[in-house]
């Protein structure tokens, strides 16, 4: 008989079909909110290929709180229940967001369909844990008072967030922030940077959620009706307050001439020596030779292979190109050999140094430049030249010239704000402008590309300075210190971009705190609330014997 009600205990702590369905389509709006797949347009409503939209964030995860506060109101409290729930929206939600991977396995990796689109499946499940636990937790400690309620959600979501963002080398792309480099929330960005926006959000959408939930309250009615509604809107109006009566902390450093290049070189032959490498050496040399812009940036590995597998004198003319004058160039090239292992690197060339400038890639792609432990067996099943790549300092020099300050990164190195942050421990030398250059043709057509220029427009936002992004396919573009896309290339074209471009100095709010502690003070403040909350609902249910 225990067995029996232990059994019948599971069945009924299951979710039913219904209840994962509505999970599964908010987890995929949720998706959708980061960049907005092209197939379902709706330019009227702001739905076009790739944009962010902050408004269906808000709706999906609303949808989302709504489901798991009904469940938890008609089931009583059931964390098991709840964190199910939690995992079938997060896996939904991840599993689209990174589908992207597929295509690198499958298409150019040649894994087999199956299996690539089984490990894009248990990447999104595992990462989920983190909301089924989120959820779980939220099923015992929500409390009856509806604010109390939306400030643990809100504290339980930004620790899953900072989890998924930090834990394992961390991998934090598509969290709910991003959809907001746009609307209201996008304000909060120099003050809490994105994961401090996505615990915003989450506190949002439980506030909206709970208006239409019938949950028992036993205090006044005022405070279960009016008081969520000033709630959600001082979070959606202080923004724009804190905007009119607080000062820009950053300033102009002037501003200058830039070439991006985009070679669009097809990914399945880029590493080929008989048709994408000759390709790619003769069409960079060309652009490179022939820029007449104050700087010229060539994307990740632009320049395809080592520079002492290049043609004779091949390296030499494009450093004497920029050996005098007042021109510069950052230029994307492996470098490194058998004896001192290698390294991603981007090369910066300007008169009057004894040493080109390099910055060497400090956060590796777990599976494309190092290989984790007991994980071989699966890179040897893909035909992509993988390896162990040596990573570069956390904290390099920016490349320093005519006055600016630019710092590079290298693919999905501008998703770890935490690290950026490090540049910005002395003002004084801290970047005036972003450089990223990144090839993005592993990934075909997917949305990877609309989310990686979300990613740069938030950090943009957060340290407020320009953001610049060369790429070999797309997206090729120039992000002005207010987040805003001020020019691009058409994507999978060959072309090249001219602008201009204002650096940036000073300290947002954000670049100060990080600087100093980094996602510290978020970590503690989420583990303060929780705490908080273990001690009441503790409290309750000794007052309840």
């Amino acid at each position: 008989m225990p067995l029996n009600l232990a059994v019948n205990s599971a069945k009924k702590a299951r979710p039913t079909g219904f209840q994962l369905a509505v999970a599964l389509i908010a987890g995929a709006l949720q998706a959708a909110s980061n960049a907005w797949p092209g197939l379902f347009q709706l330019p009227a409503l702001g739905l076009i290929t790739g944009a962010p939209i902050w408004w269906l964030q808000i709706l999906s995860m609303s949808g989302f709180a709504w489901l798991l506060l009904h469940t938890l109101v008609t089931h009583n409290k059931s964390p098991l229940r709840a964190g199910l729930l939690g995992w079938a929206f997060a896996t939904a939600w991840l599993s689209i967001t990174f589908g992207w991977t597929f295509v690198a396995m499958h298409t150019y990796g040649g894994l087999p369909a199956l299996l690539a689109a089984l490990a894009v499946l248990c990447l999104a499940a595992f990462l989920a844990t983190y909301y089924a636990l989120a959820c779980a937790a939220f099923s015992i400690l929500r409390t009856y008072s509806r604010a109390w309620a939306a400030i643990i959600f809100s504290a339980l979501w930004l620790l899953a967030e900072l989890a998924r963002g930090t834990f394992l080398t961390g991998f934090g792309w598509g969290a709910n922030g991003y959809a907001h480099v746009e609307g209201p929330l996008a304000l909060y960005a120099p003050w809490l940077g994105v994961y401090g926006q996505s615990g915003l959000s989450a506190g949002l959408a439980m506030l909206i959620a709970q208006q239409f939930t019938k949950i028992r309250i036993s205090t006044q009615r005022w405070r279960h009706t009016l008081a969520p509604g000033l709630a959600v809107a001082v979070l959606l109006l202080s923004p724009e307050a804190l905007k009119r009566f607080t000062p820009d902390p950053t300033t102009s450093t002037g501003h200058f001439s830039v070439t991006l290049l985009q070679g669009n070189i097809p990914q399945d032959e880029k590493f080929e020596t008989g048709s994408g490498v000759p390709l790619a050496l003769a069409w960079y040399a060309e652009q490179l030779k022939n820029s007449q812009t104050q700087l010229v940036i060539a994307p990740e590995t632009a320049i395809p292979l080592l520079p002492q597998q290049l043609p004779p004198h091949y390296w030499d003319s494009i450093a004497q190109r920029f050996a005098t004058g007042q021109k510069a160039a950052l230029i994307g090239i492996p470098l490194g050999d058998m004896n001192t292992g290698y390294t991603n690197a981007v090369v910066g060339l300007k008169a009057g140094q004894a040493q080109p400038w390099r910055y060497d890639k400090h956060h590796l792609v777990p599976f494309g430049e190092f290989i984790p432990p007991f994980f071989r067996w699966f890179t040897a099943l893909m035909n992509i030249p993988l390896g162990d790549f040596n990573r570069g300092a956390p904290k390099q020099a920016p490349f320093d010239w005519q006055g600016q300050k630019l710092a590079a990164t290298i693919c999905y190195e501008d998703l770890f704000s935490e690290e950026l942050a490090l540049q910005f421990t002395d003002a004084a030398l801290a970047p005036t402008v972003f450089v990223n250059v990144s090839n993005l043709a592993w990934f075909g057509q997917s949305q990877a590309r609309d989310q990686h220029l979300s990613i740069a427009r938030m950090r943009a936002l957060e340290f407020s300075r320009p953001f610049v992004l060369a790429t070999n396919t797309g997206v090729t573009a120039i992000v002005n210190h207010q987040g805003q896309v001020t020019h691009r290339l058409p994507r999978d074209t060959r072309g090249v971009l001219v602008a201009e471009v204002e650096g940036r100095t000073g300290l947002t709010p954000y670049a100060r705190w990080t600087a100093r502690f980094g996602l510290w003070p978020l970590w503690i403040f989420a583990l303060g609330i929780v705490t908080c909350g273990v001690l009441l609902a503790t409290s309750r249910h000794k007052r309840s014997r």
